[in-house]
């Protein structure tokens, strides 16, 4: 009876959470969300956890810890991984569809005005200057958010979780990569250290390496449409680690395989991902309106997020239901301490890329990293919006006040 107690009191609680909001008031928070947030997977995650969780409750942590979980598990863009499931868990198919197209829809239009930018008057040469300054802020912004996150998921008591926890950051950062078979180990280690099971069963893992069936068929032509749709569906399908996987896996397509851009449209590309708002993947849209205008960036943006929507609404009756049981918890707790660390590593490798300038460390880009850090912590309440736009300006005034 003693066990009985805590699981009324937690479904209690969760019903409590649902009442305080309404599905379309968690639509306007991720169009809001979708439209003003800049830094990534590492930041755009703190966020939901800030806001819905945090500050507002309308959403339990342990629904936003399962499905950080699954969102890390499944491959596809982190953060709207993450944002579909939050919406599936109270308002299920319906209120993940409404939720996702609210978060992925605003970053999408910016990047498509861009685009006609980009193309109307023969590239961009303000974007580099203002990324210039944006991306060191967004370093600052994205390692803030991280450590508040690693504060919130591990507790300092945890010798194991912190070794989990380091051991993924370092992986990843060394490999500039996300290992997933890592982050699994993390789960297994800390289920079998923490409570020995003597059996383990899920229905989670079945459909999670789920193949969409109409790949096959899209081989059949040589329409560059449809080759925009097999490329992309394999980077929304079978790349995992988020923003940072799908960057070189990008690369290695556009430029190096199918010759769509050059290497200065692919970096133009990633600067255009990175001072727009919402989900970094968003820079596939932009990608395909270079290669096929309008129709590209339609049929790249779908390709590269139904999978992920797929891969998240298909198996989350069954993590939800299993994910509830002890062993399973504390297997969800090992993962998802791994995947903390291996976002903590991403910043280390963004900050890599952003912070040096051919191979020698941009000193004006740390000042300003160091700056976004020191804002943000004397100013908790400062608007990540405000704190970009300081930094997209400095960027221009450093370039053309001093060229």
């Amino acid at each position: 009876m003693a066990n009985s107690v805590p699981a009324r009191s937690a479904a209690q609680n969760a019903d409590l959470t649902v009442a305080l909001c309404t599905p379309w008031q968690l639509a306007d928070y991720f169009l809001k969300l979708g439209t003003t947030s800049f830094g990534g997977p590492p930041a755009l995650i703190g966020y939901m956890h800030r806001d819905l969780v945090a500050d507002r409750n309308w959403i339990s942590d342990d629904d936003y810890r399962e499905g950080l979980t699954l969102a890390q598990l499944a491959p596809g863009p982190l953060a709207a991984q993450l944002a579909i499931y939050l919406g599936y868990v109270h308002y299920g198919v319906w209120g993940a569809t409404v939720i996702g197209l609210a978060f992925v829809l605003p970053s999408f239009l910016m990047v498509m005005a861009l685009g006609w930018a980009y193309v109307r008057f023969g590239g961009l040469p303000w974007m580099q200057a203002v990324f210039c300054g944006v991306g060191a802020a967004v370093i600052g912004i994205i390692a803030t958010g991280t450590y508040k996150l690693t504060r919130k998921t591990i507790k300092p008591a945890d010798k194991l979780g912190w070794g989990l926890f380091g051991a993924s950051a370092v992986a990843t950062a060394l490999t500039e990569t996300e290992l997933l078979w890592l982050v699994l180990l993390s789960g297994v280690i800390y289920w079998l250290v923490k409570a020995p099971p003597t059996s383990f069963r899920t229905g989670a893992g079945g459909s999670l390496g789920a193949v969409p069936f109409w790949v096959e068929w899209l081989l059949a032509t040589d329409s560059v449409l449809w080759q925009i749709a097999v490329f992309f569906i394999k980077a929304g399908a079978f790349v995992f680690g988020s923003g940072l996987a799908i960057v070189p896996f990008l690369y290695g397509g556009v430029v190096s395989e199918y010759h769509w851009l050059t290497e200065q449209q692919f970096l133009d590309a990633v600067a255009v991902a990175m001072i727009t708002p919402g989900p970094v993947v968003i820079t596939v849209a932009f990608i395909g309106y270079l290669v096929a205008g309008w129709a590209g960036a339609c049929v790249a943006a779908l390709a590269t997020f139904l999978p992920c929507y797929l891969l998240t609404i298909l198996p989350a009756p069954y993590f939800k239901k299993y994910s509830r049981r002890p062993g399973i918890r504390v297997f969800v707790d090992g993962v998802t301490m791994a995947a903390v660390g291996a976002i903590a590593g991403a910043v280390v490798v963004l900050g890599r890329w952003q912070l040096t300038q051919v191979g020698q460390l941009d000193w004006v880009a740390i000042g300003l990293a160091l700056l976004a850090v020191w804002l943000l912590y004397r100013y908790p309440k400062l608007s990540e919006l405000s704190l970009i736009a300081g930094a997209a300006t400095v960027g221009l005034i450093l370039r053309y006040a001093f060229p």
